[in-house]
């Protein structure tokens, strides 16, 4: 594993200009801090899931692992029985800001409106396999959502930067784009978002990969932040025989400034 050169915390990474930081974890320690993060969606029972895009994973506490200063996201292959006693073929870990449970009284564990959110972290490589760093509405609603990263396994070259949203008819949309890039899988990338009142600009390694500027649309609703490693679903498709387990999505911190200028 390569090393981690030092970022600077005060302002995101290639930005100018004054920034206040509100969010942030370095992992350092043994242990996940519980103060910031849960392991599961909002609708856990004793682990969880997203079925609305035919994942094959069933999120556990235990592939959630905090050592040498990175969060680490472990998938393997391991047959579990899971919601509507549905068996599923493999384990997986996420982390997330948001509510530990529906209508929690207290909420999200940390949510904000507006801001740059910027993971360092090093993706897996291999078909099946489906790497995120998004946010979601506290409202527990699925819109909107902002993906800061998506990568497909089979494709690290790729890097995948979406936005769903509902009109005021509550039609949906989708939009996104999918920038060739260098092999992501080879080492630690800077992934940031800086969502504002008019738009939405995705980075990365501090370079503008593509904006967002249909201010109808840009979310004005305080949002959570999430890191996943998916197995499998609708959009990469399940792993084949020459994916490796188990495979590790490694996160060396997480950051979210808000302009103080």
């Amino acid at each position: 594993m390569t090393d981690k050169p030092a970022i600077a915390d005060h302002r995101p990474y290639g930005r100018e200009g004054e920034w206040r930081r509100i969010f942030a974890d370095r992992f350092a320690g043994t242990t996940l801090d519980r103060t910031k993060w849960t392991t599961c969606y909002w609708w856990d029972e004793g682990g969880c899931t997203n079925l609305g895009n035919s994942e094959l994973q069933w999120y556990l506490p235990g592939n959630v692992t905090v050592t040498e200063g990175h969060v680490r996201l472990r998938a393997q292959r391991q047959r579990v029985v899971g919601i509507n006693d549905t068996v599923f073929p493999y384990t997986s870990g996420m982390i997330t800001t948001g509510p530990a449970r529906y209508r929690a009284p207290e909420g999200a564990k940390f949510d904000f409106r507006y801001g740059y959110a910027e993971m360092r972290a090093w993706v897996p490589r291999g078909k099946g396999l489906w790497p995120a760093f998004w946010l979601l509405p506290s409202s527990y609603n699925s819109t909107p959502e902002i993906d800061v990263m998506e990568v497909l396994g089979q494709a690290p070259h790729v890097l995948q930067m979406h936005f769903h949203y509902r009109d005021m008819d509550r039609m949906l949309h989708s939009v996104g784009n999918g920038a060739t890039v260098g092999d992501l899988s080879t080492g630690w990338h800077i992934f940031g978002v800086d969502w504002q009142p008019n738009r939405i600009i995705w980075y990365l390694d501090g370079q503008e990969r593509w904006r967002y500027e249909n201010e109808a649309a840009i979310p004005r609703e305080p949002m959570y932040l999430l890191v996943n490693l998916a197995v499998g679903g609708d959009w990469p498709g399940a792993p084949n025989s020459a994916t490796q387990f188990p495979a590790d999505f490694l996160i060396d911190y997480v950051r979210v400034w808000q302009r103080a200028d």
